[in-house]
């Protein structure tokens, strides 16, 4: 297996002005972090997740968790690809196994993923040390490096830290969406303190302000960096959108010529317009939204 660092990675990526009256006439500024342009199959936060447990797993070959429509899955895939690593995706819901594989879940298999598929019941307790003993022995994945579902581990967290060390002096205010919580746990620690980090997580719950603690605790030892969350713009949870969604994204995407990916990013977006209009923000702000991921074809 060869290591990450010979997938020339584009980094620090770019960071990119939008002329925007929705946030001008606010006196605001906004910026994109474009870490969808780090690597054109570990795309965004994949990348910066990823590639310490790649480095971690040499050798082993990784097993890993996510639902249908998992970025994490694919990208894991495609790493498994590139470096000649056996990747084994553990997939939620049982019944997925009799169904043609949606495009996501055929992109890994293409990219050389073992595919195990798990009741809904035995994915909730995948934590649990007997039920993940059980599901790596069905999976033939005993030996294995685990990386948890969405790759967010202390290691991921402190890969992640370098996007907050990237983004220094350059915004007042750090977006980005949140599924697991592990970038912004790293972002928000790497950031300095005249800088936040405001999460917009895709799930319904109110449960990652508890994740990320943890996930700071684990990965440093205590809390980092000044961050908060505002849970109202998941249109109804992970891998949900709605016809308002949809229609501002591909308003954002005319705008800007900037394609729009729907599950995370646009969720995004759409909640710093939302917030731009409530006032939420001081004039003078300037905001740096990051761009986690791309549309799939």
């Amino acid at each position: 297996m060869t290591g990450p660092d010979t997938l020339h990675p584009r980094l620090p990526s770019p960071l990119q002005e939008l002329s925007d009256p929705r946030f001008a006439r606010h006196g605001l500024r906004l910026l994109l972090k474009r870490d969808d342009l780090i690597h054109p199959d570990l795309v965004g936060n994949k990348w910066r997740k990823l590639t310490p447990n790649l480095t971690a797993a040499a050798g082993r070959g990784i097993v890993t968790f996510g639902g249908a429509y998992s970025n994490h899955l694919r990208a894991t895939a495609a790493a498994g690809r590139l470096l000649g690593l056996p990747t084994v995706g553990v997939v939620r819901g049982q019944e997925l196994a009799d169904l043609p594989l949606n495009p996501s879940l055929a992109r890994c298999r293409a990219d050389g993923m073992r595919l195990h598929f798990v009741d809904r019941s035995t994915y909730r307790r995948k934590a649990e040390a007997d039920t993940l003993a059980r599901v790596l022995r069905a999976a033939g994945a005993e030996d294995a490096y685990v990386v948890p579902e969405g790759g967010s581990n202390a290691l991921a967290v402190r890969g992640c830290r370098a996007l907050g060390e990237e983004l220094s002096g350059q915004a007042d205010v750090v977006a980005i969406a949140c599924g697991t919580g592990g970038t912004l746990a790293g972002l928000a620690a790497g950031l300095p303190p005249d800088q936040r980090a405001l999460g917009v997580p895709v799930l319904k719950g109110g449960f990652l302000t508890a994740d990320i603690r943890a996930l700071q605790q684990h990965a440093f030892g205590g809390p980092r960096g000044d961050w908060t969350l505002d849970d109202r713009f998941h249109f109804g949870g992970y891998a949900r959108t709605t016809p308002e969604l949809d229609a501002f994204a591909e308003d954002f995407e005319n705008r800007h010529g900037l394609a729009v990916e729907r599950l995370y990013v646009a969720k995004l977006l759409y909640g710093l317009v939302a917030l731009a209009e409530q006032g939420a923000f001081a004039r003078g702000t300037t905001l740096a939204a990051v761009v986690t991921g791309r549309p799939f074809p």
